[in-house]
């Protein structure tokens, strides 16, 4: 299943998405007699089951993507880890050390944006990259969790544009916070795709796109850290919650300037594309 978050009647609500487009699920309970959460955390907490995307299928209203308006997947995630240096190449590209185990940071929601929002280049710094990244959304809450068992607590996968400013970062490592928390600094959307749609998550490829010109792709299996391994890692640190997001790293960093247009690509997944523009 898939499902996004669009702009519908003035609110950001949840949709599952078909062959026909996109049907909300505030439609889906009222032709239905349905209480389904209409917010994707809400959802995401109370459990995403099958029959959610068999009464999508029955229900007549449809938004058609040509008209549909995205909003991040939502707003409010109790944490968002970012993983850095998880593919051989970025790490080169930054003259860094190759990690030996995961080189994670945290990100407030502040910095989230969704499809089509403008990533906004803060004063204080003089160049931004945007990274491409696939991202892992936690289903269940979970603490302890075995890498083989990971997929049964995740709700799926997204794609993500992860921002840095790349010469704070540079100035100094212990930067990292402050380089990765400038507001607009991370879009994710514009789908969450289950599971069951993914049965080779190594074999996606993760492009970094700017300006429709490919910057770097790699493949997941080509990372350090894949992300069943990340989830029971971080596991073993914290209690995940539903909708917590693991962002993997990603294959390249693009520098970005005003009036760019930044994209993530992953083959199978979809597109997530972003404009840039300087802070008035």
């Amino acid at each position: 299943m898939r499902l996004s978050t669009i702009h519908w009647q003035g609110n950001e609500q949840a949709a599952v998405v078909t062959a026909r487009g996109l049907v909300p699920v505030a439609a889906i309970n009222r032709e239905h007699g349905k209480a389904w959460a209409t917010n994707l955390f809400d959802l995401i907490g109370a459990g995403i089951h099958g029959e959610l995307l068999a009464e999508a299928e029955r229900t007549s209203t449809v938004v058609p993507p040509s008209e549909v308006r995205y909003g991040p997947l939502y707003r409010h995630p109790r944490k968002i880890w970012g993983i850095g240096l998880n593919y051989r190449d970025h790490a080169q590209d930054l003259s860094a050390p190759f990690p030996t185990e995961p080189a994670s940071f945290m990100k407030g929601d502040h910095t989230i944006i969704g499809p089509g929002e403008a990533i906004v280049l803060p004063p204080q710094s003089e160049r931004v990259t945007a990274e491409a990244e696939i991202g892992v959304i936690i289903g269940k809450t979970c603490r302890d969790v075995a890498e083989a068992d990971v997929r049964e607590v995740i709700a799926g996968y997204c794609l993500i544009i992860d921002m840095t400013a790349e010469d704070i970062l540079q100035k100094n490592p212990r930067f990292l916070t402050r380089s990765k928390n400038f507001d607009t600094f991370f879009s994710f959307g514009p789908e969450l795709i289950t599971p069951d749609e993914v049965p080779d998550v190594l074999g996606l490829t993760v492009g970094t796109y700017n300006n429709g010109k490919l910057h770097r792709e790699n493949q997941v299996r080509n990372m350090a850290f894949p992300p069943d391994y990340l989830v029971s890692f971080h596991s073993q640190v914290m209690t995940l919650y539903p909708g917590d997001i693991i962002s993997t790293g990603t294959p390249g960093a693009a520098i970005i300037n005003d009036g760019d247009v930044t994209e993530c690509r992953i083959g199978g997944l979809g597109v997530l594309k972003n404009p840039v523009r300087a802070r008035a």
